[in-house]
């Protein structure tokens, strides 16, 4: 049988249609549907991570507005790396005593590095999980297994991952209360405010004997005006140094100029053989150098710019 082809879109104009299109679907998420801008950046999590658009959308879950993977889909990732060298898992004890381990085997040339985590009926207790309704009282072995398999996974293959963590765990997370409140203190009250007032009698004569004002007419100074200095262009591209790559007012100019000048970079750094490690630095500070900026686009062109770098950046990671 022959193999069918991916659909997967190939510039932004088709993923925008792309997400148009499956956002109208009745075979998507209910968090996906009627919401296109999701869906493609769903997509966009999913090439960073490695995953096919539809892939992406189906292990893909936003829980408090942060991005997180099934443990399922997050263990078939690292396993499609080459460096895993192998996954075991396992259940010790009884009742209470139980407890979950995972080993994960990375390889380095010709060194195998083992990481093990556990959780432990005992930690499940204490993180208040244990005996919670839903999964955690329908299948805690599962669940258990789930938070080592977690822990293991991004440990040994934080760059696989992308830092991203499991929805299983994701969901035993309260709700995000880091919302700004106003702590101002009110104001003192002013104990002349309590006073009371003086007598009638007092007030009338006081008010005799108050001088009226004097009017002085004070001519006004001319005001002089200063011109200001020209400003600086607002969408300007910084190298790695903070040197300005180019400069102009328009976005669309921005983002040509964002993208050409990654290119350049890479294409630099390929021949001149830089080193990995410090190829991946420079990338890095073009980035921060840029952020501001990049804030400012809107959000399509913002996802365009930032793939761009990031393409580079898993390229001279994984070298």
């Amino acid at each position: 049988m022959s193999k069918l082809p991916t659909l997967a879109p190939q510039n932004m104009t088709e993923a925008m249609e792309f997400s148009k299109m499956i956002s109208a679907s009745g075979m998507v998420p209910g968090a996906y549907k009627g919401k296109p801008q999701d869906v493609l950046v769903a997509i966009q999590w999913g090439y960073e991570l490695g995953l096919q658009p539809l892939q992406a959308l189906q292990n893909i879950a936003v829980i408090n507005g942060k991005p997180s993977v099934y443990g399922d889909a997050a263990l078939a990732l690292v396993k499609n790396d080459p460096r895993c060298a192998g996954v075991k898992e396992w259940i010790d004890g009884e009742g209470d005593d139980r407890v979950a381990h995972c080993l994960v085997k990375r390889r380095y040339a010709e060194d195998i590095e083992e990481t093990e985590r556990t959780f432990s009926v005992t930690d499940a207790k204490r993180a208040k999980l244990w005996g919670r309704q839903g999964p955690w009282t329908q299948y805690a072995d599962r669940m258990l297994a789930m938070r080592a398999r977690g822990f293991a996974l991004r440990d040994a293959f934080p760059d696989a991952l992308k830092g991203v963590i499991t929805a299983e765990e994701a969901q035993d997370y309260p709700a995000d209360k880091s919302a700004p409140r106003d702590v101002t203190p009110p104001p003192a009250a002013n104990p002349l405010d309590n006073l009371p007032p003086p007598p009638a009698d007092d007030y009338e004569e006081y008010q005799k004997m108050e001088p009226e004002p004097e009017v002085i007419d004070v001519e006004p100074e001319p005001v002089q005006v200063r011109e200001e200095s020209p400003s600086r262009p607002e969408w300007v591209v910084y190298r790695h140094d903070g040197e300005a790559y180019k400069e102009s007012d328009g976005k669309s100019v921005f983002v040509d100029a964002y993208e050409t000048m990654i290119e350049v970079y890479g294409k630099k750094m390929d021949k001149e053989k830089t080193d990995p490690a410090e190829a991946v630095a420079m990338l890095y500070q073009i980035r921060d150098h840029n952020n501001e900026t990049v804030k400012k686009l809107q959000a399509t062109d913002r996802v365009r710019v930032v793939s761009v770098l990031n393409k580079m950046i898993s390229k001279w990671e994984g070298k």
